[in-house]
């Protein structure tokens, strides 16, 4: 059974950085991706960013792309995002989440099981 833990929100400044954490637990580091997604307050829940294990490269949004970056540590068991340059926009709760289809870096939701319970990120102006 897979387990997914997020920890390391928090409120900050915008322009400051922050380092979201996911501890995996239960399921092998193979082909299937690893995401983090955001829902920010009143909107649905929109994707951030994926990888595979395998090295198959990643999957960044447009919105976050060149400020955010996905990464892992089997060693750890632990895929992070590196948050920089943050806005007032990028507050939203965020969560791991994990793929359920092989080499594909899926940007919707419904192709993700499991989910972590979420941490919340806060950047003030």
């Amino acid at each position: 059974q897979v387990q997914l833990e997020e920890s390391g929100g928090g409120l900050v400044q915008a322009g400051d950085s922050l380092r979201l954490s996911c501890a995996v637990s239960g399921r092998t580091f193979d082909n299937y991706a690893m995401a983090w997604f955001r829902q920010p307050p009143g909107k649905g829940r929109e994707f951030v960013a994926a990888m595979n294990w395998s090295g198959a490269g990643t999957n960044v949004s447009d919105s976050v792309k060149g400020r955010f970056t996905i990464s892992g540590d089997n060693s750890k068991n632990t895929v992070y995002l590196q948050m920089n340059s943050l806005k007032p926009d990028d507050t939203a709760v965020y969560y791991c989440a994990s793929g359920s289809r092989p080499w594909v870096l899926d940007t919707a939701p419904r192709y993700y099981y499991p989910w972590g319970q979420g941490t919340q990120v806060t950047v003030s102006s």
